[in-house]
């Protein structure tokens, strides 16, 4: 038994090493998404500044390690044998969730996590005691700290409200005072301001933070606080000299450094608050097992916990293993970049393609703020929203934006840190776990809002964005609780058997995950493409032929599997053909929905082939609709084992989709060597002759259905075949007469 303590507790460290790369890889957006986002310094000097922030914040973080142990539960009425069952259930189910949320490229909230973890593991142990003992429901408060529970969960849904309402608000204080041109107020109010952030940061991480830490001795800690107002005095006073002084010799951009300064600050609270999730249940599980084999007790299942209810600080060598492994996450992990991506889309400045899709909800706060909008101009005067406008009147960000490729400008990115790290060392030094990615994302979300980063053109969509990411907040609270719940159960039930069983699980789902992320990774790649940089109307049209080849390609073969496929009723060729198709539908959808960005580069040159450009993506987006209308319904059909093609139906279809086939080897030759002059003519007699074919199979149907010989299934199928097919080629021919057309725009300006 005792060996087998001994692999459970190697077993939590080994998931704690896992769940540390995992979480960073989820919490990475907490600190790096403003410094990214505002393009402060180059991506190396950031991660540097981000992995020395997380090496001094671990060790800030010892006084966190509290609520692992006895935050969630009384650790006094559970034994040894059952603490274990509790730890590795949490660690099994976080890293599940944390994997998955990283996999989709969503914020969530390990803190979150881990509390309703603990929470749901100590429940269902509590539940199997009662039940064991003959007892009520009405014990479960016996076991579970509830009144400790819900101050953390309190304290986390506050800290939301409070984040989006202070981020907003200083935000547009800041607008108002330095506005988008904010080069010539920095000359004059950079100092002060960057006086004021440093030191609300050094006065929240050191004076705050200093009671969690590891290594401060207790003169140490009493000497600061008592010294607190010179501490902060010579702090403000001495950034504001110093970076005034700096500003003026070497014209010292005083936003870079508080950016580059909050992100170190972030980076520390975001150990220092966050190192608890993702080591805590292990070191308790380590502190359980030491207790236990002092104790000279040699049944588990008669061991009380009590001895984790004594303070106990960790040392602090363990605090620094766990921060080189959380940095070497931060700079190795690819999914960090998903999840970063996700916030820096939702609050960046510009318009463009929006990740998320409009609801309804959504769409009813977009009115009512149009609406309190168009009153408050009805009841102000015009002066005064004039000289609003003006603060943020953004020329000057345009032009910045586009030689800078960033986001979101430095003014914004010093509010989301400093504002960030301030609320977070404040809940750290409270002993309050809250959550940093709930602090940091409504920050991000206020001060957008209030920069007016959610226009009419993007608010929908915004606003949908931030509700996905909030209600997967709540399913993270509710899976965390009822997986650990269930995991709880496996292994007390099931034993070594079930830890077995439940581990092989994590395993399986971290490879799928894994295998997700890349496929979805390599899509975003294809897509980056589409968005690069364009200068003329030349690299427009040889991307275009790209394209166009490349989707006709994809067509052609998808029809001639589908057709082929109906006709031997191949219900999972048709399966994966829909699958095919579907995603052929969302890369022309990309493709149309980034056709603007692409005119905005054009050169005044290639503007007349612009027009050319759009017909060409409009008629790939139908020619891929075709295919969707045409294969949905013959799935369906062969799903639904309806009856097969008659042998004339079969033999009908076969010779049609031989002649396309050749008819669209002909079309490849023709647009990549550019022939349309010699081959076009060929091309329309063509497609003549496959009109008119499907006619004449359209009038043989409807005589076959008149003299009975198929049924209604079969003959509404057949005939929407028929149909969309019709629809392909036209749409088809349409794709090269408007690429043809845009040839002759792009060499020819004056066509």
């Amino acid at each position: 038994m005792e060996n087998l303590y001994i692999i459970v507790i190697g077993l939590l460290f080994i998931l704690a090493i896992s769940d540390l790369i995992v979480g960073v890889s989820n919490d990475a957006v907490n600190f790096l998404n403003s410094a990214i986002g505002s393009k402060a310094a180059p991506f190396r000097v950031i991660m540097i500044v981000a992995a020395l922030g997380i090496l001094v914040g671990a060790t800030f973080s010892s006084g966190m390690m509290e609520v692992a142990r006895k935050g969630i539960f009384h650790p006094d009425q559970f034994f040894f044998s059952e603490i274990i069952i509790i730890f590795l259930a949490v660690m099994l189910t976080d890293i599940i969730l944390l994997d998955l949320f990283n996999t989709f490229g969503l914020p969530t909230s390990t803190t979150v996590s881990i509390v309703f973890e603990l929470l749901g593991a100590a429940i269902a142990i509590s539940i199997i005691k009662i039940s064991h003992a003959g007892g009520e429901g009405a014990l479960l408060g016996t076991y579970i700290n509830s009144g400790k529970a819900l101050a953390i969960i309190s304290g986390i849904l506050l800290s939301v409200i409070i984040a989006f309402t202070f981020g907003s608000i200083i935000q547009y204080i800041a607008r108002i005072i330095f506005s988008f041109d904010f080069e010539k107020p920095l000359k004059y109010f950079g100092a002060l301001w960057g006086g004021i952030a440093i030191t609300a940061i050094t006065y929240f991480i050191l004076i705050k933070g200093a009671k969690g830490s590891s290594f401060i001795t207790d003169n140490t800690l009493e000497w600061i606080m008592g010294h607190t107002g010179m501490i902060i005095l010579f702090s403000f006073v001495g950034w504001t000299v110093i970076l005034q002084v700096i500003s003026w010799i070497f014209r010292f951009n005083v936003l870079k450094f508080i950016v580059l300064v909050g992100t170190f600050a972030l980076a520390m609270a975001f150990a220092g608050n966050d190192l608890v999730n993702f080591i805590g249940v292990p070191l308790a599980g380590f502190e359980s097992y030491k207790a236990f084999m002092a104790s000279g007790v040699t049944d588990a299942a008669q061991y009380s916990m009590e001895a984790l209810q004594a303070q106990v600080k960790t040392p602090t060598s363990f605090l620094l293993i766990a921060g080189l492994i959380m940095v070497g996450a931060l700079w190795l992990s690819k999914k960090a970049r998903s999840v970063t991506k996700t916030e820096i889309d939702l609050a960046r400045q510009d318009e463009g393609s929006e990740r998320f899709n409009s609801s309804g909800l959504a769409r009813s706060l977009v009115r009512v703020a149009i609406g309190t909008s168009s009153f408050l101009k009805k009841v102000l005067p015009d002066s005064f929203f004039k000289k609003i406008n003006q603060r943020f009147d953004r020329s000057i960000y345009e032009q910045r934006k586009v030689e800078k490729s960033i986001s979101f400008d430095l003014v914004r990115a010093t509010v989301n840190l400093t504002v960030a790290s301030i609320l977070i060392a404040f809940g750290t030094s409270l002993k309050l776990p809250l959550s940093t990615t709930y602090v940091t994302f409504m920050v991000a979300m206020g001060t957008s809002l209030a920069d007016r980063a959610w226009g009419r053109e993007s608010g929908v969509y915004r606003i949908s964005g931030v509700i996905t990411v909030i209600g997967g907040w709540f399913f993270t609270a509710l899976s965390a609780f009822t997986i650990s719940f269930l995991i709880a159960l496996i292994i007390h039930w099931f034993g070594f058997a079930g830890i077995l069983v439940i581990v092989a699980l994590v395993i399986a789902t971290v490879i799928h995950s894994f295998r997700i992320h890349r496929k979805r990774s390599k899509e975003k790649i294809e897509k980056a493409e589409i968005e690069k940089v364009i200068l003329n109307g030349e690299d427009v049209l040889v991307k275009c032929k790209q394209d166009v080849l490349s989707i006709l390609i994809s067509a052609s073969k998808m029809y001639y599997v589908v057709i082929d496929g109906f006709i031997k009723e191949k219900r999972k060729t048709l399966k994966k053909s829909l699958k095919d198709i579907k995603e052929l539908n969302k890369r022309t959808k990309d493709l149309k929905d980034g056709v603007t960005l692409t005119l905005k580069k054009l050169d005044e040159e290639s503007e007349d082939a612009g027009p050319y450009y759009v017909q060409v993506l409009d008629y790939l987006r139908e020619a891929a609709h075709c295919l969707n209308y045409l294969t949905d319904p013959l799935f369906k059909h062969v799903d639904n084992n309806h009856p097969p093609l008659t042998d004339p139906q079969e033999t009908d279809l076969y010779n049609l989709n031989e002649e396309i086939s050749t008819f669209y080897s002909y079309i490849f030759n023709m647009v990549k060597h550019d022939k349309y002059e010699q081959q076009l003519p060929d091309i329309l007699d063509q497609q003549h002759k496959i009109l008119e074919l499907i006619d004449k199979m359209r009038k043989r149907m409807v005589k076959r259905l008149k003299k009975g010989e198929v049924g209604t299934k079969l003959s509404i199928v057949y005939f929407n075949t028929l149909s969309e097919t019709k629809n392909l080629m036209l749409h088809t021919v349409n794709i090269i007469k408007a690429q043809r057309d845009f040839v002759h725009a792009t060499y020819h300006p004056a066509f």
